[in-house]
């Protein structure tokens, strides 16, 4: 019942009083994401959401767009400076998020909304992570973030969207804040971010284990 009925005016109502509250941050944020990026301090990319249905995601910049000689973006972490380091440590970059909450297209918790060339490399079982809303945070980020396996990820992602619960909600919430406060999972071992998933190879199975 919390799933279907009350979980989207939850999200509505907390999104709208955490514009209301962190508005002052956000004019500071857009400020010196105008210095410090070189222009605009936003970051919009079409990402899938509920029944992999598209939208834009809009964020703070956390990378430049400082290019090479032939006109390339320079890799991730050349293009992630101090600042922007700063904000995906903090998680900042994410509050524009809210946004999108407001609209409907994601909630506060969900699976994290991905890269719409993923979707044709899911496997059945993965694609039902699209069954619920995208979150500002999830299962997913609260438990290892960007230093697990994308099958590991996506499982986690799954399991989340067969127990929605309010307290399952409140634990992730709560689990989040403490990944956040001891920068858990933030890059992966071998990259600045995340490295591309590139579809399940078969016989290939998650490591992680349902808590319960």
């Amino acid at each position: 019942m919390y799933a279907k009925f009350f979980k989207r005016l939850i999200d509505f109502i907390l999104a709208l009083v955490g514009v209301v509250i962190l508005s002052p941050l956000f004019l500071v944020l857009i400020i010196l994401g105008s210095i410090f990026m070189r222009g605009n301090p936003f970051f919009t990319q079409p990402r899938p959401g509920k029944n992999g249905k598209v939208f834009n995601l809009i964020k703070f910049r956390t990378m430049d767009n400082r290019r090479d000689s032939n006109g390339q973006l320079l890799p991730d972490e050349v293009r992630l400076n101090k600042y922007g380091n700063f904000l995906r440590n903090t998680s900042l970059d994410e509050i524009p998020e809210l946004f999108n909450i407001l609209i409907g297209q994601m909630a506060l918790i969900g699976p994290r909304p991905l890269l719409v060339k993923y979707l044709d490399l899911y496997n059945e079982e993965q694609k039902h992570r699209h069954d619920v809303r995208p979150g500002l945070t999830g299962y997913a980020q609260a438990h290892g973030r960007n230093s697990v396996s994308w099958e590991d990820k996506f499982a986690m992602d799954v399991w989340y969207t067969r127990h929605i619960t309010l307290g399952l909600d409140l634990r992730i919430l709560l689990d989040t804040a403490l990944a956040v406060l001891k920068r858990d999972g933030i890059s992966s071992d071998t990259s600045a971010t995340m490295e591309s998933f590139t579809g399940t190879p078969d016989g290939v199975k998650p490591s992680w284990k349902e808590p319960y």
